[in-house]
């Protein structure tokens, strides 16, 4: 169980997607739902969401990219080795259902969260379209996966070494605006801040809208609390309510504070271990 069967770089070294050995995670997971995972005995409890899963195979993918000590741990394993833990599915999974004309947006590290749900919309019988995005050419992954999964793809770089130069907003917009789209529904998966201003721009439109929170968590059970965030001016747990929400009432602010309350700690034990590393 949970042995790494393939490990790939998907871009600039540091984000990594490894396939893993876990049939019985494969055979429940669905479409939105993430597992939680620790490298060793000693490590950090670190949700990430199934990027893709196969039950015939018996085989998850999760991509992650390395920001700190605990994924720095993450790929360092090789294939061959084993996770000590991954636990799941957890959270509930995206409400699929076929609305019409669909947009999917994902930046970053959030393209591979938004790969099977973008897959399952069109499934569904929705036209979908999908807007993905990073800082630069490099750190762009899965477009191809991304083009197989919708009908039409468009492609954005902030600093324009690729596709559309500017970020998914602007994209969003020109699709928004057009009179012959009719878009029903919008998913957006990224950095809080790309979340934040699509889901501004999509209120301005009426267009439904879910994000899926990428909060501190812990447990993974709604018992810690530490992924609590405000909803609609209510708490919610991002581990059991989740991780999806309209993202029209989600408390942007409060998730960015609370995601930035360990930096400096998390920094603290990175530059530690790369030391560790570099001594032997």
């Amino acid at each position: 169980m949970f042995e790494i069967l393939k490990k790939e770089e998907l871009a600039d070294g540091s984000v990594v997607l490894n396939q893993l050995s876990a049939p019985l995670i494969a055979e429940k997971a669905l479409p939105g739902q993430f597992v939680i995972l620790r490298a060793n005995e000693t490590g950090e409890r670190i949700p990430l969401t199934i990027a893709d899963s196969n039950p015939k195979r018996g085989t998850i993918d999760i991509i992650y990219q390395v920001v700190g000590k605990s994924t720095a741990l993450f790929q360092s394993l090789k294939v061959g080795e084993r996770f000590q833990d991954v636990i799941g599915p957890l959270g509930k999974p995206t409400d699929i259902e076929k609305v019409g004309t669909v947009v999917c947006v994902g930046g970053g590290t959030g393209i591979a969260v938004m790969h099977p749900i973008t897959k399952a919309m069109k499934e569904a019988g929705n036209h979908v379209i999908a807007i993905i995005g990073a800082r630069t050419k490099d750190l762009l992954i899965l477009e191809d996966k991304m083009k197989a999964a919708s009908h039409e793809l468009l492609v954005c770089t902030d600093d324009g070494s690729y596709g559309h130069h500017g970020f998914v907003t602007d994209v969003l917009k020109q699709q928004l605006d057009d009179p012959e789209r009719d878009i029903r529904m919008a998913v957006a998966i990224g950095p809080v801040p790309m979340m934040k201003f699509v889901t501004r721009m999509t209120a301005e439109y009426k267009v439904k809208t879910l994000v899926s929170l990428n909060s501190i968590m812990v447990d993974g059970t709604g018992m810690c609390g530490c992924c609590r965030v405000t909803v609609g001016g209510e708490t919610k747990f991002a581990c059991v309510d989740g991780p999806e929400f309209d993202g029209h009432l989600v408390d942007y602010d409060e998730l960015t504070k609370r995601l930035q309350a360990y930096t400096e700690m998390e920094k603290e034990a990175y530059e530690k271990y790369k030391c560790e590393c570099q001594t032997g």
